[in-house]
């Protein structure tokens, strides 16, 4: 394997630095749950619940770190749902 001198002009060197931000929002409960594609659309994640259960049906929710398929899966105050960047953590408003 051959090595290369950083000073020589024909070695070029990348280095590739990524960063991601992570979105945190909390949601207060107004009853014991909330249907997940609602939820979506009340975070203003997708312009509807239709949009909700799309996002749902392609994979790219998880619920609590598992990725939930359910569209209408009950969501309770406790509970964590990521989408992408966006973290979402349901808190009952009693507390």
């Amino acid at each position: 394997m051959a090595s290369c001198d950083p000073a020589a002009p024909q070695c070029v060197f990348f280095r590739k630095v990524v960063r991601q931000t992570m979105i945190v929002l909390e949601f207060e409960l107004e009853r014991d749950h909330v249907e997940l594609n609602q939820l979506l659309k009340l975070a203003g994640l997708c312009d509807s619940g239709g949009a909700g259960k799309a996002l749902v049906a392609s994979g790219a929710v998880s619920v609590d770190g598992a990725t939930e398929l359910r569209k209408t899966c009950k969501i309770r105050a406790g509970q964590t749902v990521q989408l992408d960047d966006v973290t979402i953590r349901v808190i009952d408003p009693s507390h």
